[in-house]
C-alpha cells in the first residue's frame, strides 16, 4: 500500500508527530538547564539549537571539541561546550563533577550520544572490541553519566531525562545489528527500571523509538537511502515534545504494533527475519 503513496504520504503514515509546539516548549526549558549528549552533530545538535533559542541554558556534550565550541558559540551565551568522550569512565565522571560544580544540576537530560554499527556475523569473529566500543557509548557512557547525576536531581525532587533510542529496541531482532541493538536495548532497559524508582522523587524518562533519521550515522546504511525518514530538526522537535508532555514512550505506531506482534508470535517473527536476512548478500564466508 505504501508504494502507492506519495513521499508526504508516506511520511505522515510512517512518522510520529509532535503534539506540543514552539509556545510549550519555550514554558518547559525557559530558565531550565538543559544538559545534551551527542550534541556537535545531527540530532543533538538541533536538539541544542532549539531549546537554546527556547531559552534554555544548554550544556553540550561531544567528543569534538573544536565542532562543539563553534557551535555553542552559534548559539548564544546560554551555549556552553563541555567535550567528553562517553567511552571513557574516568571522563564521565569528571564530566558529571564538572556540570555540577559550574553549571548546577541539570533540568533536563537528552541522552542522544551513541554509535551505530551494522556489520555480518561473519566479518565480526575477530572483532568484539566492536561490541565493547558500542558497549561502552550506548550503555555504559550514559548510565555512568546518569549515576553521577540523579542524586541531585533526586534531592531536588524534579527532573526528567530523555532517552533517544530506536525501534530495533522494540522489534524482532533484525540481522547484522546485533552489537547496536544489544546495546540500545540494554540502556533502554536500565533507564525504566531506574525511572520506577526515580519517578517517586519527581524525576522521569521518555524514551523516543526512532526510526529512520538521515543523519551521517545512518548515511552509511544506503539501504535506507530511499526510505522516508525524519531530519534532525523533525527529530528534535520530538524530543522537544517528550521535555513538554513526558510520556514514557514515543513510538512510530507501526514499531508498536510489530513489537507486539513479535512478543505475541515470536517464532513467525524470527522466520521473517530469517528472510530478511537471506535477502541480503551472503555473509557466511568472512570478506577477504
Amino acid at each position: 500500500m505504501t508504494a502507492r503513496l506519495s513521499g508526504a504520504a508516506k511520511r505522515r503514515l510512517l512518522i510520529p508527530r509532535p503534539r506540543s509546539g514552539p509556545a510549550e516548549l519555550r514554558e518547559a526549558v525557559d530558565g531550565r538547564l538543559v544538559l545534551i549528549t551527542g550534541a556537535s552533530h545531527g540530532i543533538g545538535a538541533a536538539t541544542a539549537q532549539m531549546v537554546a533559542g527556547a531559552g534554555a541554558t544548554v550544556v553540550m556534550v561531544a567528543r569534538s571539541g573544536d565542532r562543539l565550541r563553534d557551535l555553542a558559540g552559534e548559539f548564544g551565551d546560554r551555549a556552553h561546550a563541555l567535550p567528553c568522550d562517553l567511552a571513557d569512565e574516568d571522563a564521565v565522571d569528571a564530566l558529571a563533577e564538572t556540570v555540577l560544580t559550574h553549571h548546577g544540576t541539570p533540568d533536563i537530560v537528552v541522552s542522544n550520544a551513541g554509535r551505530s554499527i551494522r556489520r555480518p556475523l561473519a566479518e565480526s569473529y575477530d572483532r568484539f572490541h566492536d561490541v565493547s566500543r558500542t558497549t561502552a557509548i550506548n550503555y555504559h557512557g550514559p548510565v555512568g553519566l546518569l549515576l553521577g547525576l540523579l542524586p541531585t536531581m533526586r534531592a531536588r525532587g524534579s527532573g526528567h531525562i530523555v532517552n533517544v533510542s530506536t525501534v530495533g529496541a522494540r522489534l524482532a531482532p533484525a540481522p547484522r545489528w546485533a552489537a547496536y541493538v544489544a546495546s540500545k536495548r540494554a540502556f533502554d532497559a536500565w533507564l525504566r527500571s531506574a525511572a520506577a524508582e526515580s519517578a517517586r522523587d519527581g524525576v522521569t524518562a521518555t524514551s523516543i523509538y526512532f526510526g529512520l533519521v538521515h543523519t551521517r550515522m545512518s548515511a552509511p546504511s544506503t539501504d535506507f537511502s530511499n526510505v522516508p525518514g525524519m531530519s534532525p530538526q523533525d527529530a528534535a522537535r520530538l524530543i522537544g515534545d517528550a521535555i513538554v508532555r513526558r510520556p514514557a514512550a514515543i513510538a512510530p505506531w507501526w514499531a508498536t504494533a510489530a513489537g507486539a506482534m513479535s512478543e505475541a508470535a515470536p517464532g513467525a517473527m524470527a522466520a521473517v527475519m530469517r528472510r530478511y536476512g537471506a535477502s541480503l548478500p551472503d555473509d557466511r564466508e568472512p570478506s577477504p
